[in-house]
């Protein structure tokens, strides 16, 4: 009877030096021409190996095979062209140029930034800044109008010389206003700066009289002196002049013109009332409906100016 694990195939031959042969297992290495198929599955990449040995032991050299000369060359063709870099004259005018207009770019933004005087104001302040030039546009609408309208009326007017002496005469007060010779009244407000410690200059003082001129002060007048167009600060503390003339704290501005447009002018961020209370003096703005300013210049007639209407 025949064993079951006898291979029926394959007869024992007695004069066989190495005697049968076992089934070797496919993963093993050395086994054969299965076990390197398998080896080359699992490591595609490891490089190709050479077999010798006797009839006993299989030893497996690895060879590793030197990379193509296309490769080498290849190699080469990208290393010399990244190293040293090459650059040509286009290039360095373009990259000139760039770094020129990012510099400018830059220093335009920070210098935007940095001067911007409205930068850190809050909502309602730029509504009510904005509300100012809106009035402001609308006082130059209404001057527009009425000088249209005197034109009108001496173009029309039957007896023009009449109306002619009419205005003549308007013009002259407004003018007198204007030039401190003539008194006035009407709605305005009361600016009274106190200097507890003669902190204030008297540019501060300038700055308060340059900003309610921009708000549409028509009169001013500080402690008694008339304001005008030739009008000059000088001294500080307690040597405060106004146009020679020497005025000590409290500084009290009357100002005729729209309340509405000369306070908000002094309370805007950074504007003058900040200002003083930055140098520990005190200002108070209060509105009324009548201000009068009763402070007179003398008449200047000019030295060298001339008419020069016909």
């Amino acid at each position: 009877m025949r064993p079951m694990n006898e291979n029926p195939q394959e007869p024992k031959n007695p004069q066989d030096p190495q005697g049968p042969r076992e089934p070797q297992d496919p993963q093993v290495p050395g086994a054969g021409g299965n076990a390197g198929d398998a080896e080359s599955e699992r490591e595609p990449e490891a490089a190709e190996s050479v077999y010798a040995g006797t009839a006993d032991h299989d030893v497996r050299v690895p060879v590793t095979p030197a990379p193509p000369a296309a490769e080498q060359s290849g190699r080469r063709r990208l290393a010399s062209a990244l190293w040293p870099p090459r650059v040509t004259r286009a290039q360095l005018v373009v990259a000139l140029l760039l770094f020129v207009l990012g510099l400018g770019l830059a220093i335009q933004v920070s210098s935007t930034s940095e001067n911007s005087a409205l930068r850190g104001a809050r909502q309602e302040d730029l509504v009510r800044i904005l509300d100012e030039l809106d009035d402001r546009t609308q006082r130059l609408e209404d001057e527009k109008s009425r000088l249209e309208k005197q034109r009108s009326e001496l173009e029309t007017s039957s007896d023009q010389a009449e109306e002619a002496r009419k205005q003549t005469q308007e013009k002259e007060q407004q003018l007198g206003i204007l030039a401190g010779t003539v008194a006035a009244e009407g709605p305005g407000i009361t600016l009274t700066v106190g200097d507890p410690g003669g902190a204030v200059e008297s540019d501060m003082l300038l700055d308060a009289i340059q900003e309610l001129r921009a708000a549409g002060a028509e009169a001013i007048q500080v402690n008694g002196v008339r304001v005008v167009a030739d009008s000059y600060f000088t001294g500080s503390g307690d040597d405060m002049r106004i146009d020679g003339t020497k005025v000590t704290a409290p500084y009290v501005f009357k100002v005729i013109g729209k309340p509405e447009d000369l306070e908000p002018a002094l309370n805007i961020p950074g504007g003058v009332v900040q200002t003083l209370e930055k140098e520990q003096a005190t200002a108070t703005v209060e509105r009324s409906a009548k201000i009068v300013v009763d402070a007179l210049r003398p008449a200047k007639r000019p030295d060298y100016a001339q008419s020069s209407s016909q």
